[in-house]
């Protein structure tokens, strides 16, 4: 199985693919998607995680983050929210050692209860009862 940190594949921008781009940063649809038109926002320098971004930088991907939405409401009406994250070290899932922000569509009915979102990395966290 080739790894995909050697050389890194977010490097190779042909071999990602490429959506849409700016002078700092791309677009690339998720080879392993979540959902249908899930896609990744990468910055073009390696670096390894959202921590390490420049302003810069997070205005460029920020910028791509909006435009890939925009595309996917346009082309896929049943879209009715977004997830937007990222992995920061192995310990919280990342695994290509290159900074990259996930844009993961939802709709409605694809999961039996979508309450806490993000929350879910930590099944056991995920549900939770509002304090008064």
């Amino acid at each position: 199985m080739r790894d995909p940190n050697n050389p890194c594949l977010f490097c190779n921008v042909k071999e990602s693919g490429v959506a849409h781009e700016n002078n700092l940063a791309y677009a690339s649809y998720d080879t392993y998607p979540v959902s249908d038109h899930h896609c990744l926002i990468i910055p073009k320098r390696h670096i390894k995680n959202y921590f390490d971004l420049t302003n810069e930088e997070l205005l460029a991907c920020n910028d791509l983050i909006k435009l890939v939405k925009d595309e996917i409401l346009n082309k896929d009406t049943s879209v009715e929210g977004f997830n937007v994250g990222t992995n920061s070290g192995t310990v919280a899932g990342q695994s290509i050692m290159h900074c990259h922000i996930h844009v993961i569509p939802r709709r409605s009915g694809d999961v039996e209860n979508p309450q806490g979102g993000v929350r879910s990395v930590i099944p056991k966290k995920q549900h939770y009862i509002r304090r008064k």
